[in-house]
């Protein structure tokens, strides 16, 4: 049996991906291993020991930093963003299926906000809800802000979908009796389901890290991001690092989940 040989295109291909791929993880890499420091140990190399100390201090009170508070506040922000995202999005593609008046222009105005500096929307943001009187805060103005970013995302991640998504299964659904809401619920809801967990999990990211379009309009109480930010100029042990390594292991976890609803759709989709 001969193998094909790999040309030098290949070969400089897999460096520049290897290289990508160190320059992506190779900080993350060095905060995973210093967090694992010993009870005394710094934030810089060498490791004083090795310990799961900071991973136990997190749990208890600290002077500076309010981890627990914080990362609510991102997660119920975060799964918010992502149920509106969603439901928005989907309601846009299924919308600009079929050609309105001005469609161009809100299509336009829709996605505008993607090329606007985030601290600029976040500026305006803020100042808007301070000159109606009410005060800034994670589960309102920021929540509108978070929503400017992903928005964009999911409505063109729908625009691609329904883009190549063929009219003739619903059309065989209502030539077979089906109503217009028995054609969604049992035909087109199903085929795209996927692209919907995706626009989610996309929504849920963008909102859990945001920071430039939180740091205006948070408020009093801060986001994960924020108040990370925050801790670097005033934590100095290695429970920043425990901490990193902790919401990164979330983020991953939260992928993987995400993966395996996409596997399970698909294959329950190609059973039935």
């Amino acid at each position: 049996m001969s193998h094909e040989r790999r040309g030098l295109e290949f070969w400089i291909l897999t460096v520049f991906f290897v290289l990508f791929v160190l320059f992506l993880y190779g900080p993350l890499s060095a905060i995973l291993i210093l967090s694992f420091q010993g009870p005394s140990g710094g934030l810089t190399f060498p490791l004083n020991g090795v310990s799961l100390h900071w991973f136990y201090d997190l749990t208890q009170q600290q002077a500076v930093g309010d981890f627990g508070g914080s990362f609510r506040r991102s997660l119920m922000l975060g799964i918010g963003v992502m149920l509106v995202t969603v439901v928005v999005s989907l309601l846009a593609g299924l919308a600009f299926r079929r050609k309105f008046l001005g469609a161009t222009p809100l299509f336009y105005l829709a996605v505008a906000s993607l090329v606007v500096p985030s601290i600029i929307v976040s500026l305006g943001i803020g100042v808007m809800f301070q000159q109606i009187g009410i005060p800034p805060a994670w589960y309102s103005s920021a929540f509108g802000a978070h929503l400017t970013w992903t928005l964009p995302f999911g409505v063109l991640i729908m625009f691609a979908v329904f883009n190549r998504f063929s009219p003739s299964y619903e059309e065989a659904a209502r030539d077979l009796g089906a109503s217009s809401w028995q054609t969604f619920l049992h035909v087109l809801l199903p085929m795209i389901a996927p692209s919907l967990v995706g626009v989610g999990l996309f929504g849920f990211t963008l909102s859990y890290d945001e920071f430039a379009r939180s740091l205006m309009t948070s408020g009093t109480y801060n986001t994960l991001p924020l108040e990370i930010y925050g801790m670097t100029t005033n934590v100095t042990t290695p429970v920043l690092y425990a901490l990193g390594t902790v919401t990164t292991a979330f983020s991953f976890l939260v992928i993987a989940a995400t993966l395996g609803i996409i596997l399970w759709l698909g294959r329950k989709r190609a059973q039935g």
